[in-house]
């Protein structure tokens, strides 16, 4: 089904022609549960691996900060008890055989599993055909983004996020499926969602507009207007447009390369719109649809921004929590 963003309230270049300067495009992605193959575009889906290139690990071992382990297994499981007792009626519906079978798995896995490799999980594996935004090298035409399922002090207690970009049609025989991390952060593994992109607007958060044009918005959105939580910029999972630094106001995110302030590449977020009518809420959804269809939280509801290099798609890439 297409997922269409409703129009904006109201037309803010309109009454800011000055802001049409500073606008960039961004596709949302809108992912939903499903069952994307590696040919396709994908949240937390299959992507398509070289079978003679080694999966990647992390070996950070007791550098993670871990505070809960779990299996893929026992997340995935705790998935599908819940989404049934929300089909029976509410959440909590359970049986008492779901409530043993939670039960039986609700503890922490041993710490001592941290010390072997840990797999890296897909997070997305984005096709240039599908994505307006795509950005990459001349002869890429997928980008993935994988991540350590664990959180990493050296990235602000997030996952640890690596790039790959590939040509599809030099990957020869494909690796039939991954391995599997022996223990993860239990938000950090991604439900297999299929994507619906679709091409938008957003101008950049207030503080980083010239300054007389942002007093003059803040001015004007004292009367309730709004401007970022549904003028500029869109929630949830999306390919390009601006950060939303409404947890730390902006600060300089430079590459660690060469020194360029660095653009955003990718949006990895908690939720896909604000509340339970949110002005972001595609006009297509069903009544009852969750806004966290990933299952991902990124810290307490936040979103993982995902930057990259103008220089070279080389450099490596940058994050932020907010």
């Amino acid at each position: 089904m297409t997922r269409t963003t409703p129009p904006r309230p109201l037309d803010i270049a309109a009454l800011f022609p000055e802001l049409r300067a500073h606008s960039a495009t961004a596709t949302r992605l809108h992912p939903r549960p499903g069952a994307p193959s590696a040919a396709d575009s994908s949240v937390g889906g299959p992507v398509l691996w070289p079978a003679g290139e080694p999966w990647p690990t992390c070996t950070d071992g007791d550098l993670h900060y871990v505070f809960e382990l779990s299996t893929p297994a026992t997340v995935r499981r705790s998935r599908e008890i819940y989404a049934a007792a929300r089909e029976r009626g509410g959440r909590y519906e359970l049986t008492d055989a779901e409530r043993a079978e939670l039960s039986d798995s609700g503890s922490s896995e041993p710490r001592e599993l941290l010390d072997q490799p840990i797999a890296l999980v897909p997070v997305a594996q984005l096709y240039r055909r599908d994505i307006p935004d795509f950005a990459g090298p001349d002869g890429a035409d997928v980008l993935q983004v994988l991540w350590c399922p664990l959180d990493h002090p050296e990235a602000g207690y997030n996952p640890s996020v690596r790039l790959y970009r590939r040509n599809s049609a030099d990957i020869g025989q494909a690796l039939a499926a991954p391995p599997q991390p022996a223990v993860v952060n239990e938000h950090y593994l991604p439900n297999p969602c299929v994507v619906h992109p679709e091409r938008i607007s957003e101008y950049p958060y207030r503080a980083l507009l010239p300054k007389d044009l942002g007093e003059r918005i803040a001015a004007w959105d004292e009367a309730g207007s709004e401007y970022q939580l549904d003028l500029s910029l869109a929630p949830g999972w999306k390919v390009g447009g601006f950060a939303n630094w409404s947890l730390t106001d902006p600060y300089p995110v430079d590459c660690a390369e060469c020194g360029t302030p660095m653009t955003l590449l990718f949006t990895a977020d908690s939720s896909e719109w604000h509340g339970t009518g949110g002005s972001w809420r595609p006009v297509e959804e069903p009544a009852g649809a969750t806004s966290g269809p990933t299952d991902v939280v990124i810290g307490r509801s936040y979103a993982l921004y995902i930057f990259r290099c103008p220089v070279s798609f080389d450099h490596p890439p940058a994050t932020a929590m907010q």
